[in-house]
């Protein structure tokens, strides 16, 4: 199986058991190992990688997981911790987003309030910028010319302006139960169901 440098040092940090700002540090220092090539290489492979969770069914099950709404923000760092589980797992779940319910990260949050998940939280805000700053650091060459050479590497280069897929709702439970049993299993809505904004979501 191809991994390329993504899946390369993805597995490497799950093989040495890091997480949050050690995973970081880590990641920032292997990174300048790779050159401009493997670091825009890396960088294409999380756009790729990214743009192939960006659906409705995945938003979806983020919404389940995380109470009945999952923000805009939220989904995004939510799809960069998937990455960080690893490319089996990430496809996975891509595939077949109740698989989450199998995922151990996801089911040691099972009925803990979200105010007490803290660094179990699922999400990696910082992922995007490590590259980045990464070619920086080596190069000294603005951010532009880093995210040309990514989009050169990339078809399409520009990201989707929607998810893929048709929208639906987390929150209507016999349809939640249909598509995603299991998690809305491990998942119940809040007594009194969630309470969904409506217009601060694409």
């Amino acid at each position: 199986m191809e991994t390329g440098p993504l899946w390369t040092l993805m597995a490497d940090v799950r093989r040495l058991g890091l997480t949050g700002g050690r995973r970081d540090a880590w990641l920032r220092e292997a990174l300048l190992e790779l050159g401009p090539g493997g670091l825009a290489r890396f960088q294409a492979g999380l756009d790729d990688a990214l743009a192939e969770a960006f659906t409705w069914n995945l938003w979806a099950a983020a919404d389940r997981l995380f109470g009945g709404w999952c923000s805009d923000d939220a989904f995004a760092y939510f799809q960069r911790w998937m990455v960080g589980l690893g490319r089996p797992v990430f496809e996975a779940v891509v595939a077949d987003p109740d698989a989450l319910a199998h995922v151990p990260q996801v089911r040691a949050l099972a009925g803990r309030p979200r105010h007490a998940w803290g660094g179990d939280a699922p999400q990696w805000p910082s992922l995007p910028d490590l590259a980045p700053a990464a070619h920086a650091r080596l190069t000294g060459a603005p951010e532009d010319a880093f995210h040309a050479a990514v989009a050169a590497l990339r078809t399409p280069a520009a990201p989707a302006a929607a998810p893929s897929g048709r929208r639906w709702s987390a929150v209507d439970e016999s349809e939640a139960v249909r598509r995603l049993p299991r998690l809305a299993a491990l998942f119940p809505l809040p007594e009194g169901g969630a309470q969904v904004p409506l217009t601060s979501r694409m």
